[in-house]
């Protein structure tokens, strides 16, 4: 029978594409279903045909089958029976990819249990925060991260290491799911500050079903892809696109492993693993980009996804020189999820550089005023999603062409108002890293008495330092934009804050420099 992932073209996708079709992709329905269940156990056929490929830093592929996750998985909810964890109650896990992550993240949501992953690089006042809102009955982590976990009160402390992997052993490889497809499956934490932790989204089981669209419509993923995502399944991305998604269409997925992400490490694993498509964040592109390696490796790419923020303009040429595939933006938030796509792999649909392509079928959105009537092409305003109830705000600016395509302008606080002109943070940032010296760079808007706010640039750079070269870079900008818009502060850094997603994280620059103005 032909279902929605049989059809490539855009056409087909405004045709065929609906709920009902959604549901068609899967075995289960409302009243039994169970993500594990979807994503692994159904494709568990003996085969040990590889689900999750890991590259570790240190060089070494870990390459995890359907069979051994799914009877892993099976023994991990027979454990928690075991060890008296009822269904609804919320189990942690701070793990890297790995057997244990994979197998307590489906073990845990196959019992009936909640899975909260949790990014293995918090501090204990984030791990703190996170617990005592979720208030897991257990946690589990690595023997690295062992004794942080204990500094929190309130679960069982485990260590998910080859001694539980192995003391599973006496336990069956086969589990009944008795979830329904509005049960509660994973508690899912954005990246907020340790003074302000954003209330976790709550997903059900269903949320498997509509993930499709963005599974289909935004990466692009189909049977027969060897797909990538390098993002951190803790988080949004990397674990909802990165790795639900393509495991719920029987795909194999991979992703990065323990130990520091480096560039080089990525683009050898996508020849290892000949990799056809990949969805990535915007910097995870442009960290390839300036290692200035790429040459040295065979790529096999046919589909490209980013996410996160837009790419600048070197960046997307250096992907066409690189892949000679478009790089289609997949815009959404943790809380709407995916909503503005470029349908990958579409041959009718046509890829604007720089766009966030249009909406994923059935949604409509609009970009408005501040009176709420839509702007007119070209004009820049605040990005809007149809809802039932009305009108909701994405919190970000956008813009449309006459072809209904959609343009990112920033998030609303990324817009700079310095004695009383309006600039773009992103919009400089573009600039200032067409010059040749800059490999990253962040701008934000720092305090100021005079003019109330005043452009601020964080650069990363290979050359040296100097007052020289911050006027170069100020020239450099304002000759290109406007004579305002520069960067009248330049401060040069060794790294710049980033979102476990890859994202630059203006929020803790604009956090400092706050903090540095009140002092």
């Amino acid at each position: 029978m032909t279902n929605l992932s049989s059809f490539t073209s855009y056409a087909d996708a405004q045709e065929h594409a609906s709920s009902a079709a959604l549901w068609e992709l899967f075995d289960g329905d409302k009243q039994g279903f169970n993500i594990a269940a979807e994503a692994m156990l159904r494709h568990a056929d003996g085969s040990g045909r590889p689900a999750v490929r890991i590259a570790h830093a240190d060089g070494e592929n870990e390459i995890l089958s359907f069979d051994e996750i799914a009877s892993g998985a099976a023994q991990f909810a027979h454990w928690l029976d075991a060890n008296g964890v009822s269904k609804g109650d919320r189990i942690a896990f701070m793990l890297e990819p790995s057997l244990p992550f994979y197998v307590c993240l489906f073990g845990a949501m196959l019992h009936g249990a909640i899975s909260v992953p949790l990014f293995t690089l918090f501090g204990p006042d984030a791990l703190r925060l996170r617990v005592d809102d979720c208030k897991p009955a257990v946690l589990l982590t690595s023997d690295e991260k062992a004794e942080l976990a204990r500094s929190v009160e309130g679960p069982r402390i485990v260590v998910a290491n080859d001694t539980l992997i192995g003391s599973l052993a006496e336990y069956p490889t086969e589990y009944e799911a008795k979830t329904k497809g509005d049960d509660l499956a994973c508690f899912q934490y954005t990246s907020g500050t340790t003074r302000e932790l954003p209330e976790a989204v709550k997903h059900t089981h269903r949320s498997l079903v509509t993930l499709m669209f963005a599974a289909l419509y935004g990466t692009g993923i189909r049977p027969g892809d060897e797909f990538f995502c390098p993002s951190s399944p803790a988080w949004g991305h990397g674990l909802w696109h990165g790795t639900l998604a393509p495991l719920g269409l029987g795909v194999t997925t991979g992703t990065m492993g323990r130990g520091k992400f480096d560039a080089a490490r990525l683009m050898q694993a996508l020849q290892d693993f000949g990799i056809t498509n990949m969805s990535a964040a915007a910097t995870h592109y442009r960290m390839m980009k300036n290692t200035g390696q790429s040459g040295q490796f065979r790529f096999a790419i046919g589909k490209l996804s980013y996410t996160g923020e837009p790419i600048d303009p070197d960046t997307l040429d250096w992907i066409d020189e690189t892949f000679a595939v478009d790089a289609c933006s997949m815009y959404g938030t943790t809380e709407i999820g995916v909503v503005l796509v470029n349908y990958p792999g579409a041959k009718d649909f046509a890829v604007k550089p720089g766009s966030l392509g249009k909406p994923i079928p059935g949604l409509a959105l609009e970009v408005q005023r501040a009176d709420g009537t839509a702007t007119d092409p070209g004009e820049v305003g605040e990005l809007m999603l149809k809802r039932k109830d009305g009108w909701l705000s994405t919190k970000d600016r956008a813009k449309i062409d006459e072809d209904g395509y959609f343009y990112h302008c920033g998030r609303a606080d990324d817009v700079i108002i310095s004695a009383g002109w309006t600039m773009s943070a992103v919009e400089i940032e573009n600039t200032m890293l067409k010059h040749d010296d800059v490999l990253e760079c962040a701008v934000i808007g720092s305090p100021d008495e005079k003019r109330g706010l005043v452009v601020k640039a964080f650069v990363i750079s290979s050359r040296a330092r100097s007052d020289e070269f911050v006027r170069e870079l100020q020239d450099f900008t304002r000759t290109r934009l406007a004579q305002h818009e520069f960067p009248r502060i330049v401060e040069f850094v060794d790294e710049l804050p980033k979102t476990p997603a890859g994202k630059v994280n203006r929020k803790v620059l604009r956090d400092r420099e706050a903090a540095l103005a009140a002092a």
